[in-house]
């Protein structure tokens, strides 16, 4: 059976909601820089709760697009890395994290067009 994300039962469709999750992105943008640990991501990416942090850490390690390694310290310290097919999902997320930031001031503008025919229509 050939993969076919149109299709409500495809593995390939849980994959892209995985990875076109923002806190998925935006973890896989932190990790390209470098190894990090729990704490520097949760520093790095405001307004993730600790619960979906890890919840993303999790689902990212099971996808294998980022590797846990616990060192056997005390205090405890684990570091969080991409894999290299990590790696090569961050070639195609680095486009989109770009775009959003060339075009973000684009789209509020066509927000606010929208949204002020939206308010003109209703006040009729």
């Amino acid at each position: 059976m050939q993969p076919n994300v149109y299709e409500a039962n495809c593995p390939s469709r849980q994959l892209l909601d995985r990875i076109g999750d923002t806190w998925s992105v935006l973890v896989v943008v932190t990790l390209a820089e470098g190894i990090h640990r729990y704490t520097e991501l949760a520093k790095r990416i405001e307004g993730v709760s600790p619960k979906m942090l890890t919840q993303t850490l999790r689902g990212l390690e099971r996808d294998g697009l980022i590797t846990r390694t616990v060192h056997p310290v005390v205090p405890p310290r684990v570091d969080y890395a991409l894999t290299e097919l990590g790696h090569s999902l961050y070639a195609l997320v680095e486009g989109l994290e770009k775009w959003a930031e060339t075009h973000i001031e684009d789209v509020q503008a066509a927000r606010a067009a929208y949204d002020a025919t939206v308010q003109a229509y209703s006040a009729k």
